[in-house]
């Protein structure tokens, strides 16, 4: 199928994006169904990103060992630190795992257990174990051993795959901490990791917001014709625009709101997505206007994750 931004069929598996490039999609792009990359030349390859749990990133892994023969996974990038773009990394036991500085500290908080934990508990946890359902439930957090980068960077890193010259720009703190886009000039080809999720709610873990919305500027600027991004279909600079669009328009909307005094929670409740009706997982909404408004206020205080989904959950029922 298309999507209104999609370039390319949006359809699950590996495609191929030409001279030796490939993108694996996971539609329907919502929670946990996350996006990667490979970029091969020679006996060279890249691969952006792993998958949420073990059995995925396998069936990824083996789709691509079958699309070109004899390939050696040398080197992995992680965009970013969230499990659904790195929880596969244990299965590349030789690769050097690459990631800006910022992902590789957030990395070595990530514990997949917890999740499984989280996931066996949800049934008896009401509402918000429903919606913890909803959007994990689908996925196998056993036996996940957390695997942390080998090298990390910060700003830039340059890098050859083969006769290919790619590009890891670090945009973060945004989406996480240390968001990273891996941009093959000569392919006119990016993955942006989190940076984009097309035809859905982005989710504003870290920000600030300039952060982002500087990184769609900066997506912008380039020679591009191909953009894969960490959830949702392949597409093009007019996907780029439409997620600055939102952040620029969810920004000041939540900032009316912070100004007459209205608790975040009431700010995502009050202002209009429907110019975004299409989009999924619109409960995001009060994670980004909870955000917003520790940016507007100056507070340092560290993002309350149990209450933010418990938050999501309310609004995913009401609006469902």
């Amino acid at each position: 199928m298309y999507s209104k931004l999609g370039t390319k069929p949006y359809t699950k598996g590996l495609h191929s994006l030409g001279n030796n490039a490939y993108a694996w999609l996971q539609p329907d792009g919502g929670w946990g169904w996350s996006n990667a990359g490979l970029v091969v030349d020679g006996d060279k390859s890249l691969l952006i990103d792993t998958l949420y749990d073990l059995s995925l990133t396998n069936t990824m892994l083996n789709a691509m060992r079958d699309a070109k023969a004899g390939i050696n996974f040398e080197t992995l990038v992680n965009t970013h630190s969230n499990g659904d773009h790195c929880n596969g990394n244990m299965l590349l036991d030789d690769a050097e795992i690459i990631a800006s500085k910022a992902t590789a500290e957030e990395m070595a908080r990530e514990n997949p257990a917890m999740m499984r934990t989280l996931l066996e508990n949800a049934h008896n946890t009401g509402e918000v174990g429903a919606f913890f359902l909803h959007c994990f439930g689908n996925f196998n957090f056993n036996d996940i051993e957390p695997t942390q980068p080998t090298r990390t960077y910060e700003d830039k890193l340059h890098l050859k795959v083969g006769d290919k010259s790619v590009l890891l720009k670090q945009v973060g703190p945004a989406h996480t901490l240390g968001d990273t886009l891996v941009y093959v000039p000569s392919d006119k080809l990016i993955f942006t990791g989190d940076i984009l999720f097309i035809e859905g709610h982005p989710i504003l873990w870290e920000g600030p917001v300039k952060n982002w919305i500087d990184a769609c500027d900066y997506m912008l600027d380039l020679e591009l014709e191909t953009v894969v991004p960490g959830h949702g279909p392949i597409t093009d600079k007019k996907g780029i625009e439409a997620v600055r669009s939102y952040l620029v328009y969810i920004r000041n909307e939540a900032r009316k709101r912070f100004d007459t005094g209205m608790s975040a929670y009431e700010a995502a409740m009050d202002i209009s997505l429907s110019d975004y009706d299409s989009w999924g997982d619109a409960e995001r909404i009060v994670v980004n206007t909870s955000v917003l408004y520790k940016e507007f206020s100056n507070s340092s205080e560290p993002n309350n994750i149990g209450e933010l989904f418990a938050l999501m959950a309310k609004i995913h029922k009401a609006r469902r």
